[in-house]
């Protein structure tokens, strides 16, 4: 999806990922040709051909989300890292191509929120001093899909630039915007030891955008779709605390309809755990994320004129919240296909930061004093 979100302007020279589902996702979209489905530790730098603009690495997230087991990232240069450690040879490839002066002039890392937050952002400050060492600066946004999309997503990007690299003045504020920085954010920053606060950047991406109204009843189908039955919608009504069903019941006597987002949690109740329903009812729906289970599966409910109804979220639905095109080609098996709409990033979110700070900083990279300054203006290149 950072290959949609980036667009036609960009070329990607070679593509990686382990995941069978996601690799076959990818192929089937994109072509074979560049494409390389062994563990990333596998890949050599001599795999690595040419001279790119931009290495994205959209990273595993298991060990660094709230739903994970926060195991983080591991110790880099060691063979002791877990799923989302995968960073680190990603890490170590680059830095090979900077000894063959081959390193991309840009790097973007993306994950969720969680690489901040986890141990005072350990993993986060760990990232900083390996971009350091390599020769890089380096800062970081927090975009949520929510801004362009009617699904909440928060996503943290490091945007990495090459030392020997002019930033235009308009790319940086050289202090935090509350557009694109966070709290939580800032306070990861805070914790960064002083050497990573030497090659620190605060991008500016300019004024956010607004989502439109009604985007959500513009994508979701009331009409002729596959509703639960009476029996398994009320089965779900009697999961709810006193807190939940009075939230149902408000929307329920609306005079128009809401849709909300319907969860399956299990809770902590009397020293045992119960599974309850709980809902949500926004111009936006919850995270969408990668289904380990009939509890996990994502679903909606509609309440309103005296009427509650809930289904299962559509394919179509759900890759229309990511901003995929409706081209776009998905797993035929629901399962699948939402463990690649799970683990994705939202087009929107790319294209934006793409068309905000990539395209510039790749314009600035190609002046006469930057080497590889013989590619082409049309054209940028990516190691994704």
């Amino acid at each position: 999806m950072a290959r949609a979100g980036l667009g036609d302007r960009w070329q990607c020279l070679f593509a990686n990922d382990m995941d069978v589902i996601k690799a076959s996702t990818y192929i089937r979209n994109w072509g074979a040709e560049h494409f390389d489905s062994r563990d990333i530790r596998e890949v050599n730098v001599t795999d690595l051909k040419g001279c790119g603009d931009l290495a994205w690495a959209s990273f595993p997230c298991q060990d660094l989300s709230v739903a994970g087991n926060g195991l983080g990232m591991g110790e880099s240069g060691t063979e002791e890292f877990t799923r989302s450690g995968a960073l680190w040879p990603f890490l170590d490839l680059i830095d090979d191509l900077r000894l063959e002066s081959r390193q991309p002039h840009l790097l973007v890392l993306e994950n969720v929120v969680g690489l901040l937050t986890l141990e005072q952002g350990r993993d986060f400050a760990a990232i900083c001093l390996r971009l350091g060492e390599m020769k890089y600066r380096y800062g970081a946004v927090i975009i949520d899909a929510k801004k362009f999309l009617p699904q909440s997503r928060p996503r943290v990007f490091i945007i990495a630039v090459r030392k020997d690299i002019e930033i235009p003045f308009k790319l940086s504020s050289g202090m935090a915007t509350d557009s694109w920085h966070a709290p939580t954010l800032l306070r990861a920053y805070k914790y960064l030891p002083s050497k990573a606060h030497e090659d620190w950047i605060w991008w500016d991406l300019g004024p956010a955008p607004l989502l439109k109204e009604n985007a959500l009843e513009d994508l979701i189908r009331l009409n002729d779709a596959e509703w639960h039955t009476p029996e398994e919608t009320q089965r779900f009504i009697n999961m709810m605390t006193p807190l939940h069903l009075a939230r149902l019941e408000e929307a329920k006597n609306a005079e128009d309809f809401s849709v909300g987002s319907l969860y399956l949690r299990m809770r902590r109740e009397g020293g045992a755990n119960k599974q309850r329903a709980e809902v949500t009812f926004s111009p936006v729906l919850g995270c969408l994320r990668t289904p380990r289970g009939g509890a996990s599966r994502p679903r909606i409910i509609v309440a309103g004129k005296g009427q509650v109804r809930t289904r299962l979220l559509f394919v179509s639905e759900a890759a229309a919240l990511m901003g995929l095109d409706h081209t776009y080609t998905l797993p035929e098996i629901y399962h699948h296909a939402f463990k690649v709409i799970g683990d994705g990033v939202a087009v929107p979110s790319v294209r934006f930061l793409a068309d905000r700070l990539l395209e510039p900083l790749v314009l600035a990279a190609r002046k006469p004093s930057v080497s590889c300054s013989e590619k082409r203006l049309d054209k940028c290149t990516v190691l994704a």
